[in-house]
């Protein structure tokens, strides 16, 4: 049976749930993702269709199963961030706060890729995806828009 098992790599994270409490977790992703080529990403597995994600638990030493619709948000190092591979394309790029459901408060930088005429960050945000990045000091953040009460444009 051990040949029929999908290799893992093991991705520390930190979950963010609602009411702003927060368990240090392991993500397990694939080492290669199926609907593109590479390794599988964080945004893969939260943006994909199973309801529950299987992670360890560091607090508890346990397996947990994460309702994937209950996380506010998933933040991991900033060297997980994902690269797309359009990096021959400029993004378009706002710094935003967001504001989570229970009070918390994440701030940061959205850059995506659209065409010019579906470019405003409303259109971002109303992509089907239920996870967006947000890219922020130190950290990238994986944050489910049910979760989200408010995005605000920061003045530079």
């Amino acid at each position: 049976m051990e040949e029929l098992r999908v290799p893992k790599r093991r991705v520390a994270a930190e979950a963010l749930l609602p009411g702003g409490d927060a368990r240090r977790i392991t993500l397990f992703l694939a080492d290669t993702a199926s609907n593109h080529s590479g390794p599988e990403r964080a945004s893969d597995l939260l943006n994909g269709g199973d309801d529950f994600i299987p992670a360890f638990d560091e607090e508890a030493s346990a397996m947990t199963f994460l309702n994937r619709a209950e996380l506010a948000a998933v933040r991991l190092a900033a060297r997980e961030a994902e690269e797309d591979g359009s990096d021959l394309t400029l993004p378009t790029e706002h710094e935003v706060e967001v504001t989570l459901r229970g009070g918390g408060m994440l701030r940061g930088l959205v850059s995506y890729l659209r065409s010019p005429d579906h470019s405003r960050l409303v259109d971002f945000l109303n992509e089907p995806e239920p996870f967006f990045p947000l890219i922020e000091v130190g950290a990238f953040a994986l944050v489910n828009k049910r979760h989200v009460v408010r995005v605000v444009l920061v003045k530079t």
